[in-house]
């Protein structure tokens, strides 16, 4: 009995060291990527050479999308140090091209949103580590919601619809929030099958930070659209 409890307790402060981890890979990408694009919108240079035609962006934007498919779909086969060098590249590659944001929406109203999606971000990270109900379900409906979502996203690039838009960002929101709340489950359960194996656990530490990399990122992104007041209003 002692020892079951022991070892309970030894697999419990895993748990919390293993969150502290990802957290703070996570955390650190989220830095780089304030950083990066904020020195990208006060550099005339960059800004015109990314957003100056019409391929600078597209091409930064499809660069981001091999390199971050390729990084999920092969960290399990990279070195931990080879991960971690394409996920600090991608986080300052979003952050170039997320650098518009500073050139849309005043610096007071980014801030302000910024820390209320961090604030929904930790409290439904939080849920999905510690809730005993099985989130497992919540993966394909989630999945559904996220393609509608980028279909409809779109279809309003050419529509223009400014209530079409707020209804996705809204629909983006619950989304985001839902995939945060999954994405810590699934990582809680990974953790528990991967206990023991040092060099997968920082592996999938890694895969987690990223994972909820995009989730904050992305549930920033909706808020800001909702709530983000622009620079000239």
């Amino acid at each position: 009995m002692y020892g079951s409890y022991t070892t309970a307790e030894v697999a419990v402060q895993e748990q919390k060291k293993f969150l502290v981890k990802v957290h703070g890979w996570m955390g650190l990408a989220v830095l780089l990527t304030a950083f990066a694009a904020f020195f990208t919108s006060k550099n005339e240079f960059l800004e015109q050479l990314i957003f100056g035609n019409p391929f600078g962006w597209l091409v930064l934007v499809v660069g981001e999308v091999a390199l971050v498919w390729f990084l999920s779909a092969r960290v399990f086969r990279l070195s931990f140090e080879t991960g971690l060098a394409l996920f600090t590249l991608y986080s300052v590659l979003n952050g170039v091209t997320l650098s518009a944001v500073f050139l849309v929406y005043s610096l007071g109203s980014i801030a302000g949103v910024f820390f209320i999606s961090a604030g929904m971000f930790f409290a439904m990270s939080l849920y999905g580590w510690v809730t005993k109900a099985d989130l497992s379900k919540w993966g394909s409906i989630l999945f559904m919601a996220l393609i509608g979502v980028i279909i409809a996203s779109v279809v309003n690039f050419f529509l223009h619809s400014g209530v079409f838009q707020t209804i996705i960002s809204f629909v983006g929101v619950l989304v985001f929030v839902g995939l945060t709340a999954y994405d810590s489950f699934r990582l809680r359960r990974m953790q528990a099958e991967l206990a023991g194996d040092t060099v997968m656990l920082r592996k999938l530490g890694l895969l987690g930070a990223l994972s909820l990399y995009l989730d904050f990122i992305n549930l920033f992104l909706m808020m800001l659209q909702l709530f983000g007041g622009r620079r000239n209003s």
